[in-house]
């Protein structure tokens, strides 16, 4: 295709202890499996026997293993045509199954019968719908209906692989290929809060699609960064627990963002997502419905819950998820946003003071004057910083001692 690759798998007719007998390091890295690892000039390299894999038991790993001469016999076992072409010096690529014509028909096409291969490993299906979403190919139709007959299996892949595929999904140039999980059965298994909301009406004047719809048209809304794409793909996964229709047949869907916000904690620990990302991604959610006025003191208000970074976030996130709405109801929305964000990039570039730790008493100076540690001064810088968030001048030290005293008389 024209591209660099990024990784390569070496295959040899030559048996694991040829290959250590010709080495003078090599590490036993999956023996059992034909694959040893040689070190040359500090850097370690794969090298695999060829092999026919006996039966799957777990869905992953062959039951038993037998080391073939032949390299057509080891590329049947590969999962798509495109991935098992092989080359050598001698000969060029080699190519049994069809691989480079795939490629120019756009095609992802399973090696042999798609249900031994899914049965074999059921993330190949994942995979099928990551290589489309990357790729632009289509799937090709024996193998799509061999997706939908197995995808139950994927239910035996472990969360982490499950999450990198993901993570690669939304992180190509066509995000919204999660859909194609939802059509071939595998988002059932896999993400089922996402799956309802598919078909989830939402009749009201500023929706034109369902919430699942309208959330594949938000993910595909943001740039190319995966906490924003998470939250764009989970910030409405609460509306099918919360919908209620009021006289004039109307839905709403009050405290959808709570119910989102917990779903989607619920969803990335499931996947073993790390927990930072979580924190981020819950806190994007949560607000992302929050109306943010295009004024310094509601945008700095919201920049000390979320940070600087994430606030920004948020906005984009906004944005996404109102140009996935009607439009008739869109340039107003933008144009609260942009200005929005046009007042934030102000704030950081002049160091306007929004954090607690912006101010310039602490704590220990509030100690000093009488407060006791704990909740007592929190709640007295909260109160400090808020004065400070709608006036910046009053970021005095004077003046914020003598409020803290006044403070502490008014709620002894």
């Amino acid at each position: 295709m024209g591209i660099p690759p990024h990784d390569v798998d070496i295959a040899t007719s030559a048996r694991p202890d040829e290959i250590k007998r010709l080495f003078s390091r090599t590490v036993d890295t999956g023996i059992k499996h034909g694959t040893v690892t040689v070190i040359e000039n500090k850097t370690g390299y794969e090298i695999t026997t060829f092999r026919r894999d006996g039966a799957y038991a777990d869905g992953r790993h062959p039951s038993k293993v037998a080391f073939v001469d032949n390299p057509r016999e080891d590329a049947l076992r590969r999962d798509f045509t495109i991935n098992a072409m092989m080359y050598n010096p001698t000969e060029g690529i080699l190519d049994y199954f069809g691989g480079k014509a795939d490629i120019e028909r756009k095609v992802i096409r399973c090696v042999g019968n798609p249900e031994r291969r899914f049965m074999e490993d059921a993330l190949r299906m994942l995979r099928a719908v990551r290589f489309k979403a990357q790729l632009g190919f289509e799937i090709d139709r024996e193998t799509e209906r061999g997706i939908k007959k197995c995808a139950i299996l994927i239910k035996k892949v472990s969360s982490e692989r499950i999450l990198e595929e993901i993570n690669k999904i939304l992180l190509s140039d066509h995000p919204d290929y999660i859909r194609d999980m939802h059509r071939l059965g595998l988002l059932r298994f896999v993400l089922p809060e996402l799956e309802r909301c598919f078909g989830e009406p939402q009749r009201n004047r500023y929706h034109i699609y369902d919430v699942g719809e309208h959330i594949m048209h938000a993910v595909t809304n943001t740039p190319k960064d995966l906490v924003l794409r998470w939250a764009a793909l989970l910030h409405d996964t609460g509306k099918p627990c919360c919908p209620s229709l009021d006289s004039n047949g109307i839905i709403h869907f009050y405290g959808h963002h709570r119910e989102s916000r917990r779903i989607a904690v619920d969803v990335l620990h499931r996947l073993h997502m790390d927990s930072d990302s979580i924190r981020d991604i819950s806190m994007l959610v949560e607000n992302h419905d929050y109306r943010v006025d295009a004024n310094y003191t509601s945008v700095k208000r919201m920049m000390s819950k979320t940070g600087a970074e994430l606030f920004e976030k948020l906005l984009i996130l906004q944005k996404a998820d109102n140009m996935a709405k009607n439009p008739r109801h869109l340039p107003e929305k933008l144009s609260r946003i942009e200005n929005g964000l046009a007042i934030y990039r102000n704030v950081i570039a002049t160091r306007q003071p929004y954090r607690v730790s912006d101010l310039v008493v602490n704590g220990r100076d509030l100690m000093n004057v009488g407060y006791r540690q704990g909740r007592e001064i929190g709640d007295a810088l909260k109160e400090l910083l808020d004065e400070v968030i709608i006036k910046p001048e009053l970021n005095d030290r004077s003046y914020l001692m003598r409020r803290a005293k006044e403070l502490r008389r008014k709620n002894k």
